[in-house]
Protein backbone atom coordinates (compact mmCIF):
# COMPACT_ATOMS: atom_id res chain seq x y z
CA UNK A 1 0.00 0.00 0.00
CA UNK A 2 1.28 3.46 -0.88
CA UNK A 3 1.98 6.06 1.76
CA UNK A 4 -0.30 9.08 1.98
CA UNK A 5 0.94 11.85 -0.36
CA UNK A 6 2.89 14.51 1.53
CA UNK A 7 3.07 18.22 0.62
CA UNK A 8 6.42 19.83 -0.19
CA UNK A 9 8.53 20.62 2.86
CA UNK A 10 9.94 23.99 1.80
CA UNK A 11 9.33 26.75 -0.73
CA UNK A 12 11.51 26.82 -3.84
CA UNK A 13 13.78 29.79 -4.58
CA UNK A 14 11.87 32.55 -6.38
CA UNK A 15 14.27 32.37 -9.35
CA UNK A 16 13.81 28.60 -9.89
CA UNK A 17 10.88 28.25 -12.30
CA UNK A 18 11.18 24.46 -12.54
CA UNK A 19 11.20 24.29 -8.74
CA UNK A 20 8.11 26.51 -8.55
CA UNK A 21 6.30 24.33 -11.09
CA UNK A 22 7.24 21.17 -9.18
CA UNK A 23 6.19 22.67 -5.85
CA UNK A 24 2.82 23.83 -7.16
CA UNK A 25 2.20 20.56 -8.98
CA UNK A 26 2.91 18.50 -5.89
CA UNK A 27 0.90 20.83 -3.62
CA UNK A 28 -2.19 20.62 -5.83
CA UNK A 29 -1.81 16.88 -6.33
CA UNK A 30 -1.51 16.24 -2.58
CA UNK A 31 -4.44 18.58 -1.82
CA UNK A 32 -6.58 16.33 -4.01
CA UNK A 33 -5.21 13.20 -2.36
CA UNK A 34 -3.80 11.94 -5.66
CA UNK A 35 -0.75 9.78 -6.11
CA UNK A 36 1.74 10.60 -8.85
CA UNK A 37 0.29 7.67 -10.75
CA UNK A 38 -3.24 9.11 -10.50
CA UNK A 39 -2.06 12.47 -11.84
CA UNK A 40 -0.07 10.80 -14.59
CA UNK A 41 -3.13 8.80 -15.64
CA UNK A 42 -5.31 11.95 -15.68
CA UNK A 43 -2.72 13.68 -17.90
CA UNK A 44 -1.93 10.65 -20.06
CA UNK A 45 1.73 10.90 -19.01
CA UNK A 46 4.15 8.47 -17.37
CA UNK A 47 4.38 8.41 -13.56
CA UNK A 48 8.17 8.70 -13.69
CA UNK A 49 7.76 11.89 -15.76
CA UNK A 50 5.44 13.38 -13.11
CA UNK A 51 8.01 12.47 -10.46
CA UNK A 52 10.79 14.11 -12.46
CA UNK A 53 8.77 17.30 -12.95
CA UNK A 54 7.99 17.49 -9.22
CA UNK A 55 11.73 17.10 -8.48
CA UNK A 56 12.70 19.77 -11.07
CA UNK A 57 14.55 17.29 -13.27
CA UNK A 58 12.71 18.05 -16.52
CA UNK A 59 12.10 21.06 -18.69
CA UNK A 60 8.36 20.91 -19.30
CA UNK A 61 6.62 21.85 -22.54
CA UNK A 62 3.72 24.28 -22.55
CA UNK A 63 1.51 21.44 -23.74
CA UNK A 64 2.32 19.36 -20.67
CA UNK A 65 1.82 22.35 -18.35
CA UNK A 66 -1.62 22.68 -19.92
CA UNK A 67 -2.29 18.94 -19.36
CA UNK A 68 -1.33 19.26 -15.69
CA UNK A 69 -3.50 22.35 -15.24
CA UNK A 70 -6.55 20.76 -16.87
CA UNK A 71 -6.21 17.61 -14.77
CA UNK A 72 -5.82 19.64 -11.56
CA UNK A 73 -8.60 22.12 -12.38
CA UNK A 74 -6.47 25.24 -12.39
CA UNK A 75 -5.16 27.81 -14.85
CA UNK A 76 -1.76 26.95 -16.40
CA UNK A 77 -0.20 30.23 -15.27
CA UNK A 78 -0.96 29.36 -11.64
CA UNK A 79 1.44 26.42 -11.86
CA UNK A 80 4.25 28.89 -12.63
CA UNK A 81 3.41 31.50 -9.98
CA UNK A 82 5.55 31.70 -6.85
CA UNK A 83 3.52 30.23 -3.97
CA UNK A 84 2.77 32.36 -0.94
CA UNK A 85 4.20 30.95 2.28
CA UNK A 86 1.56 29.78 4.74
CA UNK A 87 2.25 31.05 8.22
CA UNK A 88 1.44 28.88 11.20
CA UNK A 89 -1.15 30.31 13.60
CA UNK A 90 0.33 32.11 16.60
Amino acid sequence: MSAKPQPPKSLPPSDDLRGILGYNLRSLRVARGWSQESLAHACDLDRSYVSGVERSHWNVSLGNIERFALALGTEPWRLLKMPVPVLAPV
